[in-house]
């Protein structure tokens, strides 16, 4: 997986480029956090659930159908609050949300992600798989982490950081 940090940094990025336009500051906070929010399944490590079922790291957590949920939750909380309808903001929502997954998707180590959890808990990577996995608990610290936190500068900060600065700047460079 990448890093939480990437994650975060991930969901911030798409949430702005899939923004209607320029958006509060709430807004922000709730596509950071749910750029993260999968990998709240790491707790299972701690209830003693194995890595593979539907329950463990990557598995239900990581599917596009709680994405879909989550993301609908969440939109229809902040609607009013954000003044936006809240079946646009549960697309972009969503997007914030899925690009946790499809960045899990992309490393090179684990056992993929439950892309269609519960309907098919099989796991999936995509064909393109440049980013290191990182490790997880203070392993991140070391050598591993940090090949692992390089490749997602290259291949995950840079790429959006470009896209959203061009789409800033296309908008007037308001957020």
């Amino acid at each position: 997986m990448p890093t939480t940090l990437t994650h975060g940094l991930a969901g911030l990025a798409v949430g702005t480029l899939v923004a209607p336009g320029p958006m509060p500051w709430p807004y922000h906070v709730l596509t950071l956090g749910l750029g993260m929010l999968p990998d709240l399944d790491v707790v299972s490590f701690f209830l003693g659930i194995p890595y593979g079922p539907r329950l463990g790291h990557r598995g239900l957590s990581h599917s596009l159908l709680f994405a879909l949920l989550i993301s609908l939750l969440v939109a229809l909380a902040a609607s009013g609050l954000l003044a936006v309808a809240w079946w646009l903001l549960w697309l972009c929502f969503f997007a914030a949300m899925a690009s946790h997954t499809l960045l899990d998707a992309m490393t090179d180590g684990g056992l993929g992600v439950a892309l269609f959890s519960p309907l098919d808990d099989r796991r999936y990577f995509l064909p393109f798989r440049p980013i290191r996995v990182s490790p997880i608990g203070l392993a991140a610290l070391g050598r591993w982490g940090l090949r692992a936190l390089l490749s997602e500068v290259f291949w995950v900060w840079l790429p959006l950081g470009l896209a959203v600065g061009l789409r800033l700047l296309l908008r007037g460079a308001s957020w």
